[in-house]
């Protein structure tokens, strides 16, 4: 006997809908094996928080990982990441970020980002990067969501940011963030010049032989280490007053920054709460794109 058109239909949307969260699950348990495999660096480490960080040099591509357990709901992060907007928020608490303002490109929300030296300078003198944000998933157990630049300063290209997440037992959430770019032979010279003059002491967070990563290792480190320090900052000061959320982010970013002196500080609290809210004030007004003579340098 011959099945009705519409329990075959409704039998094949079931099973489409399946095959749906079949994947998604995948993508889910996954993550949670990561953090099953991790989980002893997350409770013993010298990082006063749980997390774990890792790198690596290929050819002339640096990437960053950050898997860190978030004190905060899953509903609540996936709110937070998988929207356009609230990334504009957490890039400009980076020192070296001087302005983000969120467009359109091809159907697509962007993130355009200006680069620049660790105290004011004009906007014109900054240089843009502009990311291109996609949700790639999200479900009630997992989200992905991507910012990807084709190009950067000083012949850098290929910036990929990935941030993924699935939430853990006690309302807790595990992120995982990916930070990575490829240089050319431009870029490779201003790094090693860099590495050889005022970043010769500068060190990452992971060891290899019991010593502190440095060399182009310790740069991608410390990058990473920064954006996931400000989506943490932005996910505690989610909570407080819409008019206090500026000052607690900001405040909070820069005290876990402290944390990791050694790796990433830069200037005093003052100087830091200062520039930055006139960066977030100036966020507001026309940019000035006329020509300028100041060189224009990435964060290292």
């Amino acid at each position: 006997m011959r099945k009705p058109l519409s329990v075959l239909l409704l039998g094949a949307a079931l099973a489409i809908s399946a095959q749906g969260a079949s994947a998604e699950s995948s993508q889910a348990a996954t993550l949670r094996a990561k953090h099953a495999a991790v989980a002893d660096s997350l409770r013993n480490n010298p990082y006063r928080r749980p997390m774990r960080i890792e790198s690596a040099e290929n050819g002339n591509a640096l990437s960053g990982d950050v898997y860190a357990v978030v004190g905060h709901p899953f509903a609540t992060v996936s709110d937070a990441l998988t929207r356009a907007a609230p990334w504009c928020d957490i890039m400009i608490m980076p020192i070296n970020t001087k302005d983000c303002r969120i467009g359109q490109k091809g159907g697509a929300p962007t993130l355009t980002m200006r680069i620049g030296r660790k105290s004011d300078q004009p906007l014109k003198d900054a240089y843009p990067i502009e990311f291109v944000y996609r949700v790639a998933d999200k479900s009630a157990d997992y989200f992905a969501a991507r910012l990807e630049a084709e190009d950067g300063p000083i012949s850098t290209r290929d910036y990929r940011v990935l941030v993924e997440a699935t939430p853990l037992e006690g309302d807790k959430t595990f992120l995982h963030l990916h930070y990575s770019y490829a240089y050319g032979g431009t870029g490779r010279f201003a790094m090693q010049a860099y590495l050889a003059t005022v970043g010769a002491g500068k060190v990452g967070f992971s060891t290899v032989d019991g010593k502190l990563t440095g060399g182009m290792r310790g740069v991608i480190e410390r990058n990473t280490m920064r954006y996931y320090l400000a989506i943490d900052a932005y996910l505690a000061a989610s909570t407080a007053p819409p008019a206090e959320r500026l000052d607690r982010r900001l405040q909070t970013w820069f005290d876990s920054t402290e944390q990791y002196a050694r790796q990433l500080h830069e200037i005093d609290r003052a100087e830091y709460m200062a520039m930055k809210r006139r960066e977030v004030q100036r966020q507001g007004s026309p940019i000035d794109t006329a020509t300028s003579g100041t060189d224009r340098t990435g964060r290292l």
